[in-house]
C-alpha cells in the first residue's frame, strides 16, 4: 500500500511532500518495528521516479517471497536543483520527516535501521545526509552518483569524524559509459583513503533509468541484508 503525505516544516517554504510505501501485511502494533529506507530521485525527476524504476514492486515480491523483512520505503520530493547551504533540504529530511515518521508509523528508530539511497542528484543527497546524520542512517546507496559541488571540500572532515564503529555500510555503483564515472572514481578513491568499507561496483551502461532498473534488486537486497 502507497500513501502520499505533505509536511509543513519550519526549513522549506512549501510543505513537503513524500511517499510512504507499506510492505504487505504491515501491521501496526507493538510486536514489530520496521527498518525504513530512504530514497531520493533524481534531478527533474520526482518521488514517482522509484515507482517507475521498479522499486515498489520488486520491494512486495521480496518480502512476500520471504526473501527480505518487511520494510517501509519513504520517497521525498526534492523541488529544487539548488544545492546544501543554498535551501534546507537536509534539515527538513533529519529535523521533520524521520520524527514524523517515526511518531506515525510503526518503524525502529535506531540508525541500524534507518538507510539512506538515491540516483543521481539523489545520491547527491543521499551521501550529504548518511555522512552528516550518522545518527539518524547507518547505510548509504549511491547509485551513479552527482555529488554536491559544495560537498566535495566537506568530505574529508565527515569521513575524518567518523570512527571505524561508525563507519555507515556504503554502496557506490556507476555504470561504465557514466559521463560522472570520474567523479564517482574520486569518491571511491575517497573511501578506500579513509578505510571506509564499502561495496564499488563498475556495471555496463550509462547514466539512465534502464541502468538503476536493470540493478534495482540488487539494490534492495543490499539495503535490507542486515535487517532481521
Amino acid at each position: 500500500m502507497t500513501e502520499t503525505h505533505s509536511l509543513a516544516t519550519d526549513y522549506l517554504p512549501a510543505p513537503l511532500r513524500f511517499v510512504v510505501h507499506l510492505p504487505p501485511g504491515y501491521a501496526c502494533d507493538q510486536s514489530q518495528r520496521y527498518p525504513v529506507l530512504y530514497l531520493f530521485h533524481g534531478l527533474l525527476y520526482d518521488e514517482t521516479q522509484w515507482e517507475r524504476l521498479g522499486a515498489l514492486t520488486i520491494a512486495d515480491h521480496l518480502i512476500a517471497d520471504g526473501e527480505v523483512a518487511p520494510f517501509l520505503i519513504v520517497l521525498p520530493y526534492d523541488s529544487s536543483s539548488q544545492e546544501p547551504g543554498q535551501y534546507r533540504f537536509a534539515e527538513a529530511i533529519g529535523e521533520a520527516l524521520v520524527p514524523y515518521l517515526d511518531n506515525h508509523y510503526c518503524t525502529c528508530t535506531q540508525a541500524s535501521c534507518r538507510a539512506v539511497g538515491g540516483v543521481s542528484r539523489g545520491a547527491g543527497w543521499a551521501i550529504h545526509l548518511g555522512l552528516t546524520r550518522p545518527d539518524l542512517f547507518s547505510a548509504i546507496g549511491a547509485h551513479s552518483p552527482a555529488p554536491f559541488w559544495v560537498d566535495w571540500p566537506r568530505y574529508d572532515d565527515w569521513l575524518g569524524a567518523l570512527s571505524s564503529a561508525s563507519f555507515p555500510r556504503f554502496w557506490l555503483d556507476i555504470g561504465e559509459s557514466d559521463p560522472l564515472r570520474p567523479s564517482a572514481q574520486q569518491l571511491e578513491a575517497l573511501l578506500n583513503a579513509y578505510g571506509v568499507p564499502h561495496e564499488w561496483h563498475l556495471f555496463q551502461g550509462e547514466h539512465n533509468e534502464e541502468y538503476w532498473h536493470a540493478h534495482m534488486e540488487l539494490y534492495l537486497r543490499w539495503y535490507t541484508a542486515v535487517w532481521p
